[in-house]
Order: C-alpha cells, then structure tokens, then sequence
C-alpha cells in the first residue's frame, strides 16, 4: 500500500515542473506540440524521480528520558 506522503510528494512535484514548464511555455502566447512534450516530459520526469527516491526516515527524538544525550 502506497502512504499518502510518498504520493502526496510526488504530486506536488509533478504539479510544481508542469506549471514552470506550462508558464515557460506560454510567454509567447502559443503553445507548439514540442512545447507539449516538453510539459509532458517534465511532469512525468518528476512523478518517476520523485516516487522513486524514499523519504528520509524519521530520526528518534533526542530527549527522550533514559536514551541519554
């Protein structure tokens, strides 16, 4: 079962490399099929880069009564 985190990264990684790539393609008012691909390329760069590196698992606290500093 996928956690909501990995997803919920991933997303917002892919929606973040779209939208640059979709403003960058729009400057000139005109959006050709290369540009496409590249809005393309980009989220779908990012879903697979991003979904495949792990998040970093969380570090035990510190403070923690009887673990010492």
């Amino acid at each position: 079962m996928t956690r909501i985190s990995t997803a919920a990264k991933s997303l917002v990684a892919a929606l973040s490399a779209g939208a640059a790539a979709a403003v960058t393609a729009v400057q000139d008012q005109v959006v050709t099929s290369g540009e496409t691909v590249t809005i393309v390329l980009a989220v779908l760069g990012a879903l697979g880069i991003t979904y495949a590196v792990p998040n970093r698992p969380a570090e035990p606290d510190r403070a923690t009564p009887g673990r010492g500093l």
